[in-house]
């Protein structure tokens, strides 16, 4: 049988690569993706700002500027409310499914807690999804000075982008603020600008594994295997130097300090992307390979690739990604508690007849109506104000302690 060898890259054709979009939702995600694009710019990968505030959306570095709830909010922001950034993005479906046509792989980045990024996040995710595009969300929860209202806001969006994404990472910005601190103390401005670089490495590293080729190469297959319909995931990003370089590196990415789910025990798949010097050996690779084995799942399905950086000499870099855990172990959001809020010095209606009975004034304790119902969605509620806090005014007696 003879065999023909072609040789000839126009008889082939041109190889398309795959078509991968960043969405930052509200000002969190715009601020990462300004971040992405002045630390990095990479070139094969296109870049939409979403906000309800437009004159944040006129500073984005973005490419493509998309304004949610012309109607909505008519360019003034959500004003912390999800379910006016929930209203914003679904009067703008027309324009998101516009501009994400086409699209192989789409991240959608945001702060969650707020209005247009709680709200508007999981529409935009249903809406690539529904489309049979990849969609992953890199997402972080409130610093602890946010308050307990804006926390339960994150809560209850990042269980709502679980439904609607293929894979959600989900790092929470008081760990990033607590593990920097340990160091030095972190301003303000450092501290979001730390949130914005690890929103920034989550997409990053996932995209460079497609974008970046090697001579082990991972590409967009490797990915969609491994992250579509898988949930909540796990990254970790470790580097090591010297001698012990390979187990130095992997060691680091398994102990991720900042996501809260930092255990890949019963991961079922796993994408390994190592970058390293000309001096790497198959005896690192094989203790990297080792290490991460033995701490997933036993059938774990790795999928690994491997690349030089000729400036990188006697240093590796490894970007581990895992997901497919057992519904029975605790995924990241899992480990965040509900915020508590003191109870407000009020009575139930029961406890406020009991006190009649026995001839108590209505001057000892406020009453509360069980015929006043929460404002807004029912859904979301008006979740951006406790229930005491809305009562107020409405119902004769109604207080709360100062």
């Amino acid at each position: 049988m003879e065999l023909t060898i072609v040789d000839d890259k126009e008889k082939i054709g041109p190889v398309e690569s795959a078509v991968i979009k960043v969405i930052g939702v509200g000002g969190a995600g715009c601020n990462a993706v300004n971040r992405i694009i002045e630390d990095y710019n990479p070139q094969d990968v296109v870049f939409i700002a979403a906000n309800t505030d437009l004159q944040a959306l006129k500073r984005s570095q973005a490419e493509t500027h998309l304004p949610l709830g012309r109607e909505t909010t008519h360019g003034l922001g959500a004003g912390g409310n999800p379910k006016v950034g929930e209203d914003a993005a679904n009067e703008q479906k027309d324009d998101i499914k516009e501009f994400i046509e086409g699209s192989d792989m789409v991240f959608i980045t945001a702060g969650m807690g707020g209005g247009t990024g709680t709200g508007g996040a999981p529409v935009i995710a249903k809406i690539a999804k529904d489309m049979g595009i990849l969609t992953v969300a890199v997402v972080t929860t409130p610093f602890d000075l946010e308050g307990p209202v804006r926390m339960q806001n994150a809560l209850t969006g990042i269980e709502r982008l679980k439904e609607n994404v293929d894979a959600l990472i989900v790092v929470p910005n008081q760990k990033l603020i607590e593990f920097a601190q340990v160091e030095k103390t972190v301003t303000m401005q450092e501290g979001f600008k730390i949130a914005d670089g690890v929103l920034r490495d989550g997409i990053l590293g996932i995209a460079n594994l497609i974008t970046s080729p090697g001579d082990i190469n991972l590409d967009f297959a490797d990915i969609n295997t491994i992250m579509r319909g898988k949930g909540e995931a796990f990254m970790g990003i470790g580097e090591g130097k010297g001698e012990n370089m390979a187990v130095d590196a992997i060691t680091n990415a398994l102990c991720n300090k900042v996501q809260e789910n930092t255990d890949i025990t019963g991961a079922t798949g796993i994408i390994l992307n190592i970058t390293s010097g000309p001096d790497f050996t198959m005896p690192d690779l094989q203790k990297i390979l080792n290490l991460v084995r033995s701490n997933a799942d036993e059938n774990v399905n790795l999928i690994f690739g491997h690349r030089v950086d000729e400036t990188m000499k006697e240093r590796v870099s490894v970007t581990i990604i895992a997901t497919g855990f057992p519904p029975s172990q605790k995924s990241p959001s899992s480990h965040y508690s509900r915020p508590k809020v003191d109870k407000p010095n009020v009575v139930s209606s029961r406890e406020w007849d009991a006190m009649q009975k026995v001839g108590i004034s209505s001057s000892a304790a406020p009453r509360a109506s069980t015929q006043i119902q929460s404002e807004g969605n029912a859904e979301w509620g008006n979740i951006e104000q406790p229930a005491i806090y809305r009562l107020r005014g409405k119902v004769p007696g109604i207080r709360t302690e100062e």
